[in-house]
């Protein structure tokens, strides 16, 4: 397994140090023209869901509770083909997540950073 997962925003340029680029937001990114992402992948089905994305609304203090209720959302049947697809990439590939959210230490990218290796 190569395990090498990394995260970062969308918004950040490119390297080929990233490996697969795959952004894991449910929604476009503002401002971001599909070719200047440089992805090989929109994921967006393993985006937390709308209900636990806006009560999550990014406030650090419910970080812990989002990262618990988010891995509970990827064991649903709802994420389980996508969830089945990341690990597939991330067994293969170096991986770069990519998410447009500021606080990117406290976003899915980052549960999803440890997750495919079940370091949870």
């Amino acid at each position: 397994m190569v395990e090498q997962i990394t995260y970062r925003r969308v918004y950040e340029e490119s390297s080929p140090a990233d490996g697969k680029r795959v952004l894991v937001d449910r929604v476009w990114p503002r401002g971001m023209r599909k070719e200047d992402a440089h992805l090989d992948e929109w994921l967006r089905y393993i985006a937390p869901s709308s209900d636990l994305r806006t009560w999550y609304a990014h406030e650090p203090s419910r970080f812990a509770e989002f990262r618990r209720r988010y891995l509970a959302e990827l064991r649903d049947a709802g994420h389980r083909q996508a969830a089945e697809h990341l690990r597939d990439l991330a067994a293969h590939d170096r991986l770069t997540l990519l998410t447009a959210t500021r606080d990117v230490d406290r976003s899915q990218a980052a549960v999803l950073a440890e997750w495919p290796a079940g370091k949870q």
